[in-house]
This record gives structure tokens, sequence and C-alpha cells, in this order.
């Protein structure tokens, strides 16, 4: 059985201790190390649509490194994030502590697909923006979490994602090196990612792949109706 098929048949239990098992030491020296192959993250962050009041919600903080860049450009708003790994949030926690930032950003314990923003926050109504910044080529039920985060989006307003692609226009030999190495991470592309997007109902996308489809960035913008 692959890693990714052993992943599916994990229960909640079994994939949180995966990820606190895979993330143990790499939290460490993570935010260092990602920043020179998870290309598009401060995209997002420059040009995400935060208002006054805004609820802002990353699904799969990890370190919290976006959420901190998120609060400091946006004052007025409020951010959640999510994580699988309790070793994660504690790293997040402490990010999140020299910022000064701990009463803006409140962190949760929990799986993408199970994302509620009653349960894990507290809250009363839903976000205003979801992301998934690298988290969706991690989540072995990654359409389940998709629809998790759009269920928990206010009507208008956005999901936004950027992750890994096919690098179909990169040479052969680099997109197939590239995968081999991001599976000793568990760590899987969604070839079939634009498209799942394409398809959902409720809404419209919009793509932009990154470096001839190193990676992609997609925008869920639900209906106001919905």
């Amino acid at each position: 059985m692959s890693a990714a098929e052993q992943a599916a048949d994990d229960g909640p239990a079994d994939a949180r201790v995966r990820m606190d098992r895979m993330y143990r030491h790499q939290r460490h020296i993570y935010d260092l190390t990602r920043k020179f192959y998870l290309l598009g993250r401060d995209r997002i962050i420059a040009g995400l649509e935060v208002l006054p009041g805004d609820l802002v919600c990353e699904v799969g903080c990890g370190t919290a490194r976006n959420l901190v860049a998120l609060a400091r450009r946006h004052g007025d708003a409020r951010f959640f994030g999510l994580d699988a790994s309790a070793a994660m949030l504690e790293t997040a926690g402490k990010s999140l502590a020299r910022a000064g930032l701990s009463e803006r950003i409140r962190l949760s314990h929990g799986l993408a697909e199970e994302l509620d923003a009653a349960r894990d926050f507290g809250l009363d109504c839903p976000f205003d923006t979801v992301i998934f910044a690298y988290s969706i080529s991690m989540i072995p039920t990654w359409r389940e979490a998709i629809a998790q985060g759009i269920a928990n989006l206010r009507p208008g307003r956005s999901l936004v994602v950027v992750d890994f692609w096919d690098q179909r226009g990169l040479p052969r030999w680099f997109g197939k090196s590239l995968r081999a190495w991001l599976a000793l991470f568990d760590v899987h592309p969604r070839f079939d990612l634009v498209e799942h997007f394409r398809t959902l109902p409720g809404g419209r996308t919009e793509v932009a792949p990154i470096l001839r489809g190193y990676a992609v960035s997609l925008r869920f913008r639900k209906d106001e109706a919905a």
C-alpha cells in the first residue's frame, strides 16, 4: 500500500499522529527551507482581498508564517489557523507570541475535512476568506477538505488555493524528480486540482498557473445566493 493509500485509510487520530511524526523536527527549520520552493505564497498574501472586520482562516496553517504576514498587513481583521499537527501548532503559538499577535490570531487543532467555524473557533458566522497554501497536496481527502472550506465560507467571498500542480510546461525530468522528492515528505501534487475547481457548483473559479505549471493559484468566489 502506498503512503497516500495508507493516509486515506487512516482515521482522524492516525492522521494527527502522522503529521506530528513528520513535523516533530522539521517545524524548527520549516520556514527557512520552504521559502525556496513554495512559490506563490507571498503573491497570494499581497493580493488577498481583506476588508475591515473580516474573518480569515488558513487551513493547514503550519507555523503560522502566512497568518502573521497577513495580520501585519491588515490590522483591522481577525485571523484563524487550523492544523492537524499539534507539534506545528506549538511552534505557531510561539511565533504568534513573539510577533505580539496571540490576541488576533487564534489556532485550533483539527483536520481540514472537519473544519467548523463554530466548533473550532467559537464563531457564530462563516469566514470571509479560507486559504489553503500548499496544504492540499498533503491532505488525502482533499476534495472533502475543499468542500468543507466552501461550506464555512460567507456567500460572495473567496476560497483561495496555491499548491503544486502538474509541471506540464517544464522538462519531464524536472517534474518527475520533483514529485519523487516531494513524495518523501508525503506531498503529492493533485494533477486534477484545476479540473476539480472548474466543476465546483455554487461559484466561479479563477486560475493562474505559476512557472509553467510548477504550481497554480486558484480563487473560488462563492455565489452571493449560495
